[in-house]
């Protein structure tokens, strides 16, 4: 009976692992990448850059990469020189293990990529978790690669009451993110995926066809997983330092928040890191939730135009 029980589970494991394997691979036959694989000191970075004139970096947020931010580029590129990334560890781009659930550490990698394309003195943009990290790039970079501007997108950047979802509870340890990680590669299908677009735009609907146009599905292989709830996991921490370093950016900073947002809630982040930046501007939208570049990307858009301007940009056009 033992040795029927231990067949069966090693059985079980073995259908799991080929389920995964199975799984990964369909997902990248089905998305492959859309740019370039940068080598940066042995681990690659996933940028993908469109249009021509000054440079602008576009920076996803969590569970993302950058098929998210193709439609906003797209908008975008016919006056600037857009570059999106896949953050270290999700979509194609290289993990960067313990160092990569630091925002600064993530913004310095990014850097390095953006200097081998030949980007210089961007304005960087950012959104939810991406914005995070741009405020870490507008802290932590020097010389050709230094932010002229920023602007944040329903992006947390303050410590936060209470504990996050169930989900990041279940993957803190890292036995946690192993098993969990594992079942939700081979378990979690494209209906699922669907289902939970509404919770993340509401209460704006998201655009038909959003999680297969965006390549949701590449948030799903397991090591994009456990990657992403380390860094989730650690934001707290790395946000609790460096608001302690706010009111040394003088940089122009651009804030445009959903007042709806209840994933990032404005009230909690956008709002008073407004009055603790020295040059900031926070524009709240109305009846938005957390995906505004989707579901008010001429608002999105307005900001970058301002801060385009406030950095000293002659622009002699008006973005639509």
């Amino acid at each position: 009976m033992a040795r029927d029980l231990i067949l069966l589970a090693l059985l079980l494991l073995a259908a799991l692992f080929w389920r995964i394997r199975r799984r990964e691979a369909d997902i990248r036959r089905r998305y492959p990448p859309l740019g370039v694989l940068v080598p940066v000191e042995g681990a690659l970075v996933h940028a993908l850059t469109m249009g021509q004139g000054p440079d602008l970096v576009l920076i996803h947020g969590a569970s993302g990469q950058l098929r998210d931010l193709e439609p906003l580029m797209r908008r975008l590129a016919g006056h600037f020189r857009v570059t999106a990334f896949d953050r270290p560890g999700l979509g194609y781009s290289t993990g960067l293990g313990a160092e990569g659930v630091s925002p600064a550490a993530q913004a310095r990698h990014l850097a390095k990529a953006a200097a081998q394309l030949g980007v210089k003195s961007p304005i960087v943009v950012g959104q939810s978790y991406g914005g995070t990290v741009a405020l870490a790039w507008g802290l932590e970079i020097a010389g050709d690669q230094a932010a002229v501007a920023l602007v944040l997108v329903s992006s947390p950047s303050l410590p936060w009451p209470g504990k996050l979802d169930w989900w990041y509870r279940l993957t803190e340890t890292r036995l946690g993110r192993a098993l969990a990680a594992r079942l939700a590669t081979a378990l979690v299908t494209d209906a699922y995926l669907d289902s939970v677009m509404p919770g993340l735009f509401a209460p704006n609907p998201p655009p038909p066809n959003y999680a297969r146009a965006t390549g949701a599905a590449l948030a799903m292989p397991h090591r994009t997983m456990a990657a992403n709830a380390m860094q989730v996991n650690g934001l707290f921490e790395h946000v609790t330092t460096m608001q302690t370093r706010y009111p040394g950016l003088h940089l122009p900073v651009e804030l445009v928040h959903g007042a709806e947002d209840k994933i990032v809630p404005p009230a909690i982040h956008s709002q008073p890191l407004s009055a603790l930046l020295p040059n900031a501007h926070l524009t709240l939208l109305p009846c938005h939730g957390h995906m505004p570049h989707h579901s008010d990307p001429e608002a999105v858009v307005a900001a970058i135009t301002r801060a385009a301007h406030r950095a000293g940009w002659t622009l002699a056009w008006r973005l639509s």
